[in-house]
C-alpha cells in the first residue's frame, strides 16, 4: 500500500470527519474554565500536539460520499489538497500521538485539578 492508494482502503474517511482549530495556549484558571465549557458540548475535544493547543470538533464533511470518497474532489479546498496521508488516522488514531488529549469534561477537569492545586477555589 502506498500513500497514493491508501485512501482506497480507508472505509471511514476519518481525516474528513473532524476539524481542528489552533487556539491560544491556555495558561490561567480562567482559560481552562473556558475550555471546560467548550468540551461540555457534544463532539468537542481539546488536545495539545507539538507544543500547540487545538480545539477539535467531530463533525463529518458534508461532501463525503456513501463510498467514503470526496464528492467535490476536483474543487476541494486547498487545506484538503495539502493534507498528507503518509502517516494518518488509517495507520493509527491521531490521539495516540498527542501530548495531551481531553475527550470531554471529566478528563479535562482531572487535568485542571492536577495542574492547579487550588482549582476548586472560586472566584479565580
Amino acid at each position: 500500500m502506498t500513500p497514493e492508494t491508501k485512501c482506497d482502503y480507508c472505509t471511514n474517511s476519518r481525516c474528513c470527519t473532524y476539524i481542528s482549530q489552533e487556539i491560544d495556549t491556555p495558561v490561567s484558571k480562567v482559560d481552562f474554565d473556558f475550555l471546560l465549557w467548550q468540551v461540555s458540548h457534544r463532539d468537542i475535544k481539546v488536545y495539545k500536539d507539538e507544543g500547540s493547543w487545538y480545539l477539535m470538533a467531530d463533525n463529518p464533511c458534508n461532501h463525503i460520499q456513501p463510498d467514503g470518497r470526496c464528492g467535490i474532489y476536483e474543487d476541494r479546498p486547498q487545506i484538503c489538497r495539502d493534507y498528507s496521508n503518509d502517516y494518518c488516522e488509517f495507520d493509527e488514531p491521531a490521539e495516540n500521538g498527542f501530548e495531551l488529549y481531553f475527550d470531554g469534561y471529566e478528563s479535562l477537569l482531572a487535568y485542571c485539578k492536577k495542574r492547579f492545586k487550588r482549582w476548586g477555589q472560586r472566584p479565580y
